[in-house]
């Protein structure tokens, strides 16, 4: 979404934002079996599945000593490929109760954002259905093993800067916590501002650029010229 769609939104639409902090702790049993109930899959892809996930151990290494062996049962391989697509087929049918709200989710891995727009003398009926919604967020992964983390849950109700005045500043019921509204959360790596103006995250872009110049400049004399610039080329890119 590029920054003229962006103003274009803050100009349209008051939206409040709620971004979900899931613990998961996936059952792999659970998870075969949704596999196969819900998503339909059998055979020799089955198979595959359940030897992927199935007889996994772990254990904690400090020096030349060792634990022993304990099996995985829960949760996906970190890292994998895979991990955060099995999380989002473990969690499908949330996003299905999100919808039924009349609320539209976003979801990767265990980061999920809740999303509803209205005008501006909506917002109190707006903010009950987010909370209804949470709650039976809530219920359902109690039943599926999850957890709800209202400690890293956050609200941010955006606007264009003309209306900031405007918006809600009272805190919204989570669970049975009280969460009171930011004016900028951080998803994905991208900052986002109440007012969609992306100076928080221009700002945080340039404070990195500037730390990693300074990196290089502190190398510079034992590089070559070609290792120079592909240093720069690479930061370039990243930024």
């Amino acid at each position: 979404m590029n920054h003229s769609e962006l103003s274009r939104m803050a100009g349209a639409i008051d939206d409040s934002t709620i971004n979900i902090i899931v613990v998961i702790i996936i059952i792999i049993i659970i998870l075969l079996r949704r596999l196969q109930t819900t998503y339909g899959l059998g055979g020799v892809v089955m198979k595959w599945f359940r030897s992927y996930l199935s007889g996994r151990t772990q254990y904690v290494r400090s020096s030349t000593t060792s634990s022993l062996p304990s099996a995985v049962l829960y949760g996906v391989p970190q890292g994998s490929v895979l991990g955060p697509i099995l999380s989002l087929l473990y969690t499908a049918d949330l996003l299905q109760l999100l919808i039924r709200h009349r609320l539209h989710p976003h979801a990767y891995a265990d980061d999920t954002q809740i999303y509803g727009s209205c005008i501006l003398p909506d917002t109190d009926m707006l903010q009950e259905r987010m909370s209804v919604c949470v709650d039976e967020v809530s219920q359902w992964m109690a039943s599926n093993r999850l957890l709800l983390n209202p400690a890293k849950t956050d609200v941010l109700w955006c606007s264009s800067a003309r209306r900031q005045h405007q918006i809600p500043t009272g805190s919204v019921r989570i669970g049975n916590t009280s969460v009171v509204p930011v004016s900028m959360v951080r998803d994905l790596g991208v900052y986002i501002d109440a007012d969609l103006t992306m100076s928080s995250h221009i700002t945080a872009t340039i404070r990195a650029c500037f730390a990693a110049l300074w990196q290089i400049r502190s190398v510079r004399r034992s590089l070559t010229r070609e290792a120079l610039l592909t240093l720069l080329r690479a930061l370039g890119h990243q930024g």
